[in-house]
């Protein structure tokens, strides 16, 4: 045993040894091209548009609020899987992430966005709150919110025979109003995203 100790603090001490573990240097850190980090701002101007909380795939990652009656998003780092959506998804490119930006702009790439929404017809019970609270159908029709009940067929879900009914599903704009208005939690917004790469400008 005192042998084997001996041996140990021998190889320890030798002068080679010593020297390379004083003077070891480790390569230097360089960021690869391709990482994405977390998203910052470019100083573009944000229109409130939302698409980058609706594409976000990680809850309270990101969310746009108003400093001094500016728009912004405000990312939280951590929440948030660098995935890089939200650049992408932004129409303003008010965010970027390493080269994601300037990849994108040289590809010509995009994501195209719709929603879906469907109605659980076992636990909806035809309150029409949905239909009431969603900003498109009042914007469509001014005197939903008073009557709870829409006068045109624009809209985008209404009661129909006593059914609640979407109409118009391209009308969506994904901002889960209805979802969170509907409190038998009947009613599913769903984001289908898809990339887009433009050809020849279109």
């Amino acid at each position: 045993m005192e042998s084997s100790l001996l041996w140990y603090l021998k190889e320890f001490v030798r002068g080679e040894w010593l020297t390379k573990f004083f003077t070891v240097k480790t390569a230097p850190l360089i960021t690869p091209p391709y990482f994405r980090g977390f998203p910052t701002l470019t100083h573009q101007e944000c229109t409130h548009c939302l698409a980058c909380m609706m594409i976000c795939p990680a809850p309270n990652a990101i969310e746009v609020l108003k400093t001094e009656g500016v728009w912004n998003p405000v990312i939280y780092p951590g929440h948030c899987v660098r995935c890089g959506f939200c650049v992408e998804a932004c129409p303003e490119d008010v965010l970027a992430a390493g080269v994601l930006l300037e990849t994108q702009k040289a590809e010509h790439t995009s994501f195209s966005a719709t929603f879906h929404l469907t109605i659980n017809p076992n636990t909806c019970k035809r309150c029409g709150n949905c239909a009431t609270v969603c900003p498109v159908n009042k914007e469509i029709d001014p005197y939903l919110g008073g009557t709870g009940t829409p006068s045109s067929d624009e809209v985008i879900m209404r009661i129909i025979n006593g059914e609640m009914r979407v109409i118009h599903n391209e009308k969506c704009t994904g901002c889960k109003t209805c979802e969170k208005g509907c409190p038998n939690h009947a009613i599913k917004v769903a984001r289908v995203v898809q990339g887009v790469q433009e050809v020849n400008g279109v």
